[in-house]
C-alpha cells in the first residue's frame, strides 16, 4: 500500500505572509553569493596586473552592476535584519531563574554591527 502524499501547490509560499518573508530571507542568498563570484573575480583580475584590474573595475561601473549592488545590498541588510530579529528565539540566556531580555539580545548584535560598520566606514572614508 502506498502512503498518500497530499499535494502541495508551487505557490504555497505565496499562500501566509510568514511564509513569503521566509522564502523571500532565503532568497537573498542567491544575491550574496553572486556578489562573492564578483568579488573574487576581482581579486584574480587583481592579481593578472593593472590593465585587467581596471577593465573590471569599468565592468562593475555600468548601470546595470550598481543596480546589482544597491540590490544585494538591501538583501544583506534584510538578511541581517532578519537574523538579528530571530536570535532571541535561537539564543535562551538566563541568569539564575530569570531569562534575558530579547530585546538586550538582539542589542547585543546590533551595536558591535553598527559600531564595526562605523569604524570601516571612517578607515574607507580616510
Amino acid at each position: 500500500m502506498r502512503p498518500f502524499v497530499r499535494p502541495v501547490p508551487s505557490t504555497w509560499w505565496l499562500k501566509r505572509r510568514v511564509y513569503f518573508l521566509f522564502i523571500l530571507r532565503e532568497l537573498t542568498s542567491v544575491f550574496i553569493a553572486v556578489y562573492l563570484i564578483l568579488f573574487l573575480n576581482l581579486l584574480y583580475q587583481l592579481s593578472l596586473g593593472r590593465q585587467a584590474y581596471e577593465i573590471y573595475l569599468d565592468f562593475l561601473a555600468t548601470p546595470g552592476m550598481i543596480v546589482f549592488h544597491v540590490i544585494a545590498l538591501v538583501a544583506a541588510l534584510y538578511h541581517t535584519i532578519t537574523w538579528f530579529g530571530l536570535l532571541p528565539n535561537i539564543i535562551v540566556v538566563r541568569i539564575g531563574e530569570n531569562r534575558v531580555s530579547s530585546k538586550l539580545i538582539t542589542g547585543a548584535n546590533y551595536v558591535p554591527w553598527i559600531a564595526v560598520s562605523a569604524i570601516i566606514f571612517l578607515i574607507l572614508k580616510g
